[in-house]
């Protein structure tokens, strides 16, 4: 497959050089936090492969890490997932420790408290809220046990489409797998055994409360979206392309541009020195 081809060298490194990577990662995540002067890593478990995948890495470090369920009406296969993987983690790594916090009553109460609206973002607006509660008790631990927040975002995710919310998921310390694509997240976990539940898992952000997927919201796959973003300045000089990956390449494009706001950093307004 054409989505593919860019990227078959790179996953295949990874798969051959796992080890490489995984002691790059481990690496620098010892390095930042000896320099930071804290105490470990604070991380929110959702069932999915890339907090599976940063949360082992974390755990390998040795340091204190402290894995988070924040279960919001949650699907009862995220939760389940969430669940086996940190047993497996704290059966592994004995520097692990979990808490689950349950935030269904504190989002049930905020959705009580703001005024009815017929906008059509209202939806969108509340699952957003959900990964904003979870970002303030990520944060109310880690100032309790002076920790770093451990991002969980991928490459894609995080500087193509910007497929995070902002001050959500989007609110971490620092980014230990955003320079990696999905696919090789999914490589990557593999390498590392995270469980195969995980691994087949169809990816969701878990903000609806139902099974809708990342493909369901974004309308194509993570192998096709990275294809676009590799291809995305050059798309010009590529000749014969599909219809299928017009589609892509315009959803890419779309998501891309309207995201901005979230892969820069915030504007400042400049203030000329002759009105000071």
């Amino acid at each position: 497959m054409y989505f593919y081809s860019n990227l078959v060298s790179i996953n295949d490194l990874i798969m051959k050089s796992g080890r490489k990577v995984e002691n790059h990662i481990i690496e620098w995540l010892k390095s930042y936090i000896n320099d930071s002067g804290m105490n470990g890593f604070v991380i929110g478990i959702s069932g999915g492969v890339d907090s599976a995948v940063t949360s082992t890495l974390c755990a390998k470090t040795g340091h204190e890490v402290l894995c988070l369920e924040m279960p919001i009406l949650q699907d009862s296969g995220q939760d389940n997932r969430a669940k086996n993987h940190i047993d497996w983690l704290k059966r592994n790594f004995p520097n692990v420790a979990s808490q689950r916090i349950p935030l269904d009553k504190v989002f049930l109460s905020f959705q009580e408290s703001i005024p009815p609206t017929e906008k059509k973002n209202h939806s969108l607006s509340l699952a957003n809220t959900r990964a904003r509660l979870r970002m303030t008790s990520l944060y109310y631990f880690a100032a309790l046990n002076k920790y770093l927040v451990a991002g969980t975002g991928n490459k894609v995710e995080d500087f193509g489409v910007g497929f995070y919310t902002k001050y959500g998921d989007g609110g971490v310390d620092l980014s230990p797998i955003a320079d990696l694509n999905k696919t090789q997240v999914f490589e990557l976990s593999n390498h590392l055994g995270v469980s195969e539940e995980i691994r087949n898992a169809k990816p969701t952000d878990g903000l609806w409360g139902d099974n809708r997927t990342d493909e369901d919201q974004l309308g194509a796959s993570y192998p096709e979206l990275e294809w676009a973003m590799e291809n995305y300045k050059n798309i010009s000089e590529i000749n014969n392309l599909s219809d299928r990956q017009k589609v892509v390449m315009d959803l890419y494009v779309k998501f891309h541009k309207q995201n901005q706001h979230k892969m820069k950093s915030i504007p400042v307004c400049q203030i000329p020195k002759k009105f000071l």
